[in-house]
């Protein structure tokens, strides 16, 4: 195997193994405490761990930064990602591929769904101000959007989507705890799913911080978008998705 394709971590030599994580213990801040944090950094694999900060949250519970030396390889030609099988268009090649091949405006329902009321991610992909120097679907000619905002009920998102003829729902989800994206999206799917013929149904598009994007078959839905993701990239796959894939079946 090519040297090339392994490294390690580093903080002041290549290769040295350095890594830095932190934590929180639900046990109050003193000694004791600290030691724990270097026995969780040591069966972590973590060795010399160095406890670099520890502070109180709260009466019972203590967060921690520890730093040390990791053995572990990453094998890079074992990496497994979701790389972009789509063109990268601009704001004026998504309307004119729109306009021209789907001969209508392309409909665009979005939604935070359960009790998720974080609407940074949604908000950053439909509304106009966009996100990242580049302007939301809204900015966009050919496209129609429904933005429904937070804390949506599944069967409402579903009705919505059928009174506006919706191509593509969008959902964001940033709540996570207990898996509650997970939960959301897959009760979403499966809703769809029995609401919609195959042949009607809309693309189901998710995104938020903590979605695994090689997850889709699992979560039922058609494309997962991670963090740092740009309207353009959201529009760039609709187009690919329903556009291009449309005119290639005529």
């Amino acid at each position: 195997m090519s040297t090339k394709n392994i490294v390690r971590p580093y903080g002041d030599t290549t290769g040295d193994g350095m890594t830095q994580v932190s934590f929180t213990l639900p046990i109050p801040h003193d000694k004791r405490a600290e030691g724990a944090a270097l026995q969780l950094a040591a069966k972590m694999g973590l060795e010399p761990a160095m406890l670099v900060h520890a502070k109180p949250m709260g009466d019972n519970f203590t967060f921690f930064v520890v730093y040390g030396s990791v053995r572990h390889l990453v094998e890079l030609d074992k990496v497994v990602v979701v790389e972009r099988d789509f063109p990268l268009l601009g704001a004026k090649e998504v309307n004119t591929a729109v306009k021209k091949r789907l001969r209508r405006k392309l409909v665009v329902v979005g939604a935070c769904i359960g009790t998720d009321a974080h609407t940074v991610g949604i908000d950053a992909i439909l509304n106009i101000k966009g996100y990242a120097g580049q302007k939301g679907l809204e900015y966009y000619r050919e496209l129609r959007v429904v933005n429904l905002g937070a804390q949506v009920a599944v069967p409402e998102l579903v009705e919505r989507a059928r009174a506006e003829k919706a191509d593509a729902v969008l959902v964001s989800q940033v709540v996570t705890q207990k898996d509650a994206h997970l939960h959301n999206t897959k009760e979403m799917s499966a809703a769809f799913r029995e609401a919609f013929p195959a042949a009607k149904r809309p693309l189901l598009i998710v995104g938020g911080p903590r979605f695994d994007e090689l997850a889709t078959t699992e979560l039922g839905v058609d494309r997962i978008f991670g963090r740092g993701t740009t309207p353009g990239e959201v529009a760039s796959y609709l187009v690919h998705a329903l556009v291009e894939q449309k005119a290639a079946l005529v």
